[in-house]
């Protein structure tokens, strides 16, 4: 009995992955390619041969082609929980608060280990909540820090002294509107510069649309 339950459970989670990115897939417009020259066609081939994995894998690369609305990385973060990719679920929930407020990218370079506070590397996937100098200031002249998760693409960890180029999440997404291609901004885990970035991109969020 246990073991039809266990048995049933599984196909129960198979049959939701399946749903859901196709539902995912339905949301790409036909006619994009990623960079492979990946489209929406070649993700079906893999949906139809149980592929999931590799679908997800795909479907994330199509979604750097172009914005895509939030059901679109909402289905992906639930099919990827269900196949228990960590990574992947918490990259696709990170895409979905950028398709709410925008994206902020930037080139990260940290302080060696000998001149800053951090003395080991810390997890590229959206765990860090420094604060950041963004050229604000507080009423009474002192640098108006503000909180921002941080992802760093392609990078696992990154160690102290290494450059990377990192999304950013702020906790107050519209306390950094006014940020530009080509500022300068500071990483801080106290008081003390930890990090030094070049803002790269910057995307507005999406206006609402008239009801």
């Amino acid at each position: 009995m246990v073991r039809d339950q266990e048995q049933i459970i599984v196909q129960n989670r198979r049959m939701d992955v399946c749903e859901l990115l196709e539902a995912a897939s339905l949301l790409v417009p036909e006619g994009i390619a990623a960079k492979s020259d990946i489209t929406v066609n070649d993700v079906w081939e893999y949906l139809v041969h149980d592929e999931w994995e590799i679908a997800l894998s795909l479907l994330e690369e199509l979604g750097d082609v172009r914005p895509l609305p939030l059901g679109f990385w909402q289905a992906l973060a639930t099919a990827a929980e269900h196949m228990r990719l960590e990574r992947s679920t918490a990259w696709c929930h990170w895409r979905g608060h950028e398709a709410r407020h925008g994206i902020i990218r930037a080139d990260l370079t940290l302080r060696p280990a000998h001149e800053g506070r951090r003395r080991t590397p810390f997890s590229g996937a959206g765990v860090l909540r420094p604060m950041w100098n963004t050229g604000r200031r507080t009423p009474t002249g002192e640098p108006d820090l503000r909180i921002a998760r941080l992802w760093a693409e392609f990078a696992p960890l990154v160690e102290p002294g290494g450059r990377a180029t990192v999304r950013l999440a702020p906790l107050s997404p519209s306390n950094w509107q006014h940020l530009q291609p080509g500022q300068v901004i500071t990483m801080h885990e106290d008081r003390t510069v930890a990090g030094t970035a070049v803002v790269l991109d910057v995307q507005r969020p999406p206006a609402p649309s008239a009801s």
